[in-house]
């Protein structure tokens, strides 16, 4: 694992022992599957992962964003990459980006183009995966979606006139449609979490839990209710939040200990 200019590079397995010591306060409901297009595979050389990630970056601040648009990204040498923290939504998928994880895969996977590699395809499988398990989440069309499946304008599942991207590409895990979807990559999602049954995952919300969004620009996140800790971390505002407990002005927003003002976040 190593972290170089806001990007941190991780193997499988060191990601998969981060993430699930790692407590995220966002609600998350769906993972999101994009492909890179530019760059691809031929502008992959085996050790610019950096590189790559902040030209990215630099094509997507031009574009307006606060930042890099994607949560992860994965590239087919086997290695992710940290890009935007869990606990920031991220500028994926117009209508999907509130409750989502953004994965962009390097490489252009519409037919004819980049084929993927075999070490790419078992990572894209088992990331889906390994989010899956951790965010309790069952692998289906509305947990697991494809940009292609989303009208760029209006952010609405797709319908016949619908203007979309081909993204994750027309040839990804054989095609980029729900029903394409449905009959390869789901099933090598749920296989594959089959590998991490005894891993920990987030506690799974009670009846009672609420549920709530951040409205302020940003929200410090302490380790008990008193200004005086040291901050956690910051939410920025539209972050949704489960809600475990409420103590005198402050919201408990995780299954251990992460508390935050009760005034900055309203009841959804």
């Amino acid at each position: 694992m190593t972290t170089t200019d806001n990007f941190t590079l991780f193997d499988f397995d060191e990601f998969s022992a981060w993430l699930f010591s790692h407590n995220v306060s966002r609600v998350i409901k769906l993972v999101q599957n994009h492909h890179t297009y530019i760059p691809g595979y031929a502008h992959f050389k085996g050790d610019n992962h950096i590189t790559l990630l902040k030209g990215m970056e630099r094509s997507h601040l031009e574009r307006g964003f606060a930042e890099i648009a994607q949560n992860l990204t994965t590239f087919n040498d086997g290695k992710i990459a940290l890009c935007r923290s869990l606990d920031k939504i991220p500028a994926g998928i117009k209508g999907a980006n509130q409750y989502g994880i953004c994965i962009e895969n390097v490489g252009s996977f519409d037919l004819g183009q980049d084929v993927m590699t075999p070490v790419h395809k078992t990572l894209i499988v088992n990331l889906n995966a390994l989010l899956c398990k951790k965010f309790n989440l069952v692998p289906n069309t509305d947990t697991i979606v494809y940009h292609h499946w989303y009208d760029l304008t209006s952010g609405e599942r797709t319908t016949d006139k619908s203007r979309t991207k081909t993204c994750p590409g027309t040839s990804f895990f054989g095609g980029n449609t729900i029903a394409d979807c449905q009959a390869n990559f789901i099933p090598l999602v749920k296989g594959a979490m089959d590998n991490f049954a005894g891993t920990a995952t987030s506690a799974v919300e009670s009846p009672g839990v609420k549920h709530g969004v951040v409205n302020v620009a940003t929200l410090n996140v302490r380790a008990a209710t008193n200004t005086n800790v040291p901050i956690l971390k910051v939410l920025h505002q539209g972050t949704p939040v489960a809600i475990y407990e409420s103590d005198n002005g402050w919201y408990r927003i995780d299954a251990g200990q992460q508390w935050v003002k009760s005034d900055f976040v309203d009841l959804s």
